[in-house]
């Protein structure tokens, strides 16, 4: 089986982009191969003039030519990237595309094989959870690509539920999570680590509850002064306020006592990151909005205890207080008192990280779930 990811963003040093998605699609994407599926990836929105090629660890990796169009981009865009999905399709006999919701991109898009969307979050998804208004556009660009889609994927039961009650829906959703390669998650020495210290990893934006981890962080240094957090992300915009940096945002929060415990380390390469998961006592994950919480399950790889969100998203990978600690990140006081509960009690602490290592490898093995998204794509081309 030959199988496609329709994407704009990748962990690749030729291609512009990387989030949350683009690291969702690397390991899935090496959970195939590993099953011996080809795989393919097909980049678009990139800054290139002429069409390129690159292998990269058994990946072949197409980077579509960028085009310009002076009126109606939103629709001739679509159009061209068609014709040259449709071609590379066609050369390199491809049986099925996966590309993701966000903004619809496969709206008006035919292709010569099946497409199936895998819904990481749309914009209508994120606009209803942070409670913000979306332009219709992307609304309509949305709905039509997922009912256009052969088959659809849903990274957690919570993105299912509410994508199909936003677009009314009649189609069936398979709930697929995210995983890792447990190969790559390792810890040979989990009660070797910096005491107190408290990591986040992530993009610095009011909606991962960036904001409330300030406030959280001075109830925790009145506790404990000698607890430290540490900050790894790109510092972005906020559009409540039209700040270019998050981080300055709460600066104005940190009381000075806490100001003086917290780094905030910018952006990191996947390796580096993974020596500052490791070296880090507990991790918080304060998330106002999400689909799925991939780093989340990356710390728990580790077996690193984890503070998460209470919500939805968040119980269906974290048992509270079994393989991690779920509460409320607008409730300080008590998400400050459990991160204090933790760096208090090593013994606690660490029988929650073993736990949550335990869970990962039962419920987040990636070569588990590429079996399972082998299975699926199979039927969907069974059935095209």
């Amino acid at each position: 089986m030959h199988i496609a990811f329709l994407t704009s963003e990748f962990p690749h040093k030729s291609i512009n982009h990387s989030a949350g998605i683009g690291t969702s699609i690397y390991n899935i994407c090496f959970g195939l191969l590993e099953l011996g599926a080809k795989v393919s990836l097909i980049v678009y929105n990139q800054k290139n003039k002429e069409k390129e090629t690159h292998y990269y660890k058994g990946l072949e990796i197409h980077i579509i030519k960028n085009k310009k169009h002076k009126y109606f981009g939103w629709y001739l865009n679509r159009k061209y990237i068609q014709k040259e999905v449709n071609d590379i399709v066609h050369e390199n006999k491809i049986d099925i595309i996966e590309a993701p919701d966000w903004t619809g991109i496969t709206a008006f898009m035919k292709f010569s094989v099946p497409l199936v969307i895998r819904m990481h979050g749309s914009d209508a998804f994120f606009c209803r959870l942070e409670n913000r208004k979306q332009k219709k556009k992307n609304y309509l660009f949305e709905k039509l690509a997922l009912n256009k889609a052969n088959g659809l994927i849903a990274v957690s039961e919570f993105v299912a539920e509410n994508t199909n009650e936003i677009f009314k829906l009649n189609k069936k959703i398979k709930v697929i999570p995210n995983g890792v390669a447990l190969k790559n998650f390792v810890n040979n020495k989990p009660f070797d680590f910096k005491k107190y210290q408290i990591l986040y990893f992530g993009t610095i934006i009011r909606k991962k509850g960036l904001l409330e981890l300030a406030h959280i962080f001075n109830q925790v240094c009145k506790y404990n002064p000698k607890a430290k957090l540490i900050l790894i992300g790109k510092d972005d915009y906020d559009k409540k306020t039209n700040s270019k940096s998050t981080f300055s945002l709460m600066k104005n929060i940190f009381s000075p006592e806490a100001f003086t415990q917290v780094t905030y380390l910018g952006k990191k390469t996947y390796q580096e990151l993974k020596k500052y998961i490791l070296e880090s006592h507990i991790c918080v994950f304060p998330s106002l909005a999400e689909s799925f919480g991939m780093v989340t399950i990356e710390a728990m790889a580790l077996q690193k205890a984890v503070v998460s969100s209470n919500y939805k998203w968040a119980q269906e990978i974290i048992n509270h207080k079994e393989n991690g600690i779920l509460e409320d990140p607008k409730n300080h006081k008590k998400f400050s008192q459990e991160i204090v509960n933790l760096l208090s009690d090593e013994n606690f602490s660490q029988e929650i990280g073993k736990k949550a290592r335990l869970k990962v490898e039962e419920k987040f093995d990636i070569f588990k779930i590429s079996k399972v998204n082998i299975d699926f794509y199979k039927t969907i081309i069974h059935n095209h």
